[in-house]
């Protein structure tokens, strides 16, 4: 009988053994959405950023692809002066997916730091991703600059003259149904041949 006691008082078998669930695999799964998240991220800021800089309006370029001197005349009184026309061959480029039209372009020409005179041309349309080139011409009656003119002539005879010229433009770009101001104006400095009426050297800046 005790060994019968024994026997039931003894357990048949031990109890299972429920391991606790880890976290292991729940942080993994965070931690793979954070980077889906951070990659998505990066990729619409990308995105963004490359539509803005197309569609961005930007200044037109402008750029003096000749000057022609004609014209000129001597007046040798007690105060020499000097009557010639300019006309100048401007290149207008947008860079825009939109189109552009300026309603006046001016031309302020320079020598020595004296104005000698300001060419100006009516208004023009440039089509998107597009150039346009605009003549102007200008009759400059009585120069004198002072005492640069005596520099003028020799220049003139010399046939190189180097001019600073400041080029102002207004216009509106069109964005779909709506039109937008726009102004662009650049300042630059041209060495003129006037034997062949071209222009030998440029440099220009925004202003």
């Amino acid at each position: 009988m005790a060994e019968e006691e024994d026997l039931e008082a003894t357990p048949s078998s031990s109890p299972e053994y429920k391991p606790l669930p880890s976290s292991n695999q729940d942080r993994n799964d965070a931690v793979l959405i954070s980077r889906r998240r951070f990659i998505i991220s990066i990729f619409l800021i990308s995105f963004a950023s490359i539509i803005i800089y197309i569609f961005w309006p930007s200044d037109p370029r402008i750029k003096i692809v000749r000057v022609k001197i004609s014209h000129v005349h001597v007046h040798r009184r007690l105060v020499p002066t000097i009557d010639m026309t300019l006309l100048v061959t401007l290149q207008v480029t947008n860079a825009d997916v939109y189109s552009f039209d300026f309603t006046a372009l001016d031309v302020a020409v320079d020598y020595r730091g004296k104005t000698l005179g300001h060419v100006s041309s009516d208004g023009g349309h440039v089509t998107a991703f597009g150039s346009s080139l605009l003549e102007a011409e200008t009759e400059l009656d009585g120069v004198t600059v002072f005492a640069d003119v005596i520099h003028l002539i020799h220049d003139l005879a010399k046939g190189s003259v180097e001019f600073d010229t400041v080029t102002e433009t207004n216009g509106k770009l069109g964005v779909f149904f709506f039109r937008f101001p726009l102004k662009a104006k650049i300042a630059c400095g041209i060495m003129v041949d006037t034997v062949n009426q071209t222009i030998s050297r440029q440099s220009c800046r925004p202003v």
